[in-house]
């Protein structure tokens, strides 16, 4: 296996969670790490914690100065007397993104652990880096959403803007529209953003339409891929292969971030999308070939969303770091094999999960229902596609 790969985690990335009920729930993180612990795929050795970076040079690349210190209020002082104001004010007052104690601490740690990626593969040290915790696509420079409240994504990405001066591509392919990072480089021309999602005519945030193509000197350095809800793997990997490739191509990039939000799985509660583990190994295929074809190999990925917790999220994540080590489950399930997944790792969580785990790698294709309007879907994501890359 090539070793050209670094892991990012850090465990007080462990301490973003908004509560016991919030679906934003960090022991993905755990479940993912220790599935590939048990295939002997990563070790404590392999794993690297993220170095101390100063929160203001950092967070003020992207996020105003008077919402960094609302968030510091409220992560220190839950009893606020003003709290609820404080919180309205900067959206941290909604059941999405309720302000919680060590707040400001957990979400500083994931943008270091984001940065800490960008830095590992923009100096060379290595061709790949993961950041499992990242992703926080939807955080606003002068607010929280969708259960963001920094946006490390964005702050890696300026980071790379203003210290080594490249180009890039940012992909997005979590089932909701990758809204935050769109608006902060939506006038840069150095940065392209590309989002995969369900339609926003359905789906949080409601954005992400194909018109929305940046503005002034970033005109064309958008894209945006919104799927009709209940797309399968077929569409959804044919939408995603056709306009992509013809995005970077065209943007020539000097480096690619991916987002790799897996709530576009059929078991997912909070969305439409109807597909199956096949795309969760494609994704991260394709983005590794065109990574070696276009950025001499520079890739960081990051988290994101994903809510099936122990049937999805464990898979998904684990086989983007299979895929950037080369790793022989990662090329058999691309292949379509389905190998078993590890017993001592079922058992362990078989007690907690509140769903029968699969056994396998891959979905079994019975378990998941076939839509009846598949032809009408993919006609509809078809013509979706042209209107995309009909500028490029």
């Amino acid at each position: 296996m090539a070793s050209d790969a670094i892991f990012i985690h850090h465990t007080d990335s462990s301490g973003y969670k908004f509560g016991e009920e919030h679906p934003f729930d960090p022991l993905r993180i755990t479940l993912t790490i220790d599935l590939l612990k048990e295939i002997n795929a990563i070790s404590e050795k392999q794993m690297e914690a993220p170095p101390s970076y100063s929160e203001e040079e950092l967070l003020s690349l992207v996020h105003r100065t008077d919402y960094l210190s609302a968030v510091k209020q409220l992560s220190e002082d839950a009893e606020f007397n003003d709290s609820s104001t404080l919180a309205q004010q900067f959206g941290l007052h909604t059941e999405d993104t309720p302000y919680f104690p060590g707040m400001h601490k957990a979400a500083m740690t994931i943008v270091s652990g984001s940065v800490a990626a960008a830095d590992a593969v923009m100096t060379g040290r290595t061709k790949h880096a993961y950041h499992i915790a990242g992703g926080l696509h939807h955080a606003f420079p002068d607010r929280a959403s969708g259960f963001c409240v920094y946006n490390d994504a964005a702050v890696a990405i300026k980071h790379i803007r203003q210290t080594y001066d490249a180009r890039v591509l940012y992909i997005d392919t979590d089932v909701h529209h990758g809204d935050g990072v769109q608006w902060v480089f939506y006038d840069d021309p150095n940065v392209c953003t590309y989002s995969i999602h369900e339609t926003g005519k359905f789906l949080f945030p409601g954005t992400g339409f194909v018109y929305e193509k940046g503005v002034d000197h970033g005109l064309g350095a958008c894209y945006n891929v919104p799927l009709e809800p209940y797309t399968e793997d077929d569409s959804w990997l044919e939408s995603f292969n056709v306009t992509l490739r013809k995005v970077i191509e065209a943007f020539k990039p000097d480096i690619i971030i991916s987002q790799h939000g897996c709530d576009a799985h059929a078991y997912d509660p909070l969305s439409h999308i109807h597909c199956s583990m096949r795309i969760y190994a494609e994704i991260p295929a394709i983005i590794h070939e065109l990574a070696h074809e276009h950025t001499d190999g520079r890739w960081i990925a990051l988290g994101g969303g994903g809510y099936d917790i122990f049937r999805v999220v464990p898979r998904a994540w684990s086989l983007v770091w299979l895929t950037m080590i080369e790793h022989p489950i990662a090329k058999a399930v691309t292949a379509g094999e389905a190998p078993s997944l590890p017993d001592s790792w079922l058992q362990r969580w078989a007690a907690i999960s509140p769903l029968k785990l699969p056994t396998k790698w891959l979905d079994d294709p019975s378990d998941i229902e076939p839509m009846p309007r598949r032809t009408e879907i993919t006609e509809k994501n078809r013509a979706m596609q042209k209107i995309v890359v009909q500028d490029i």
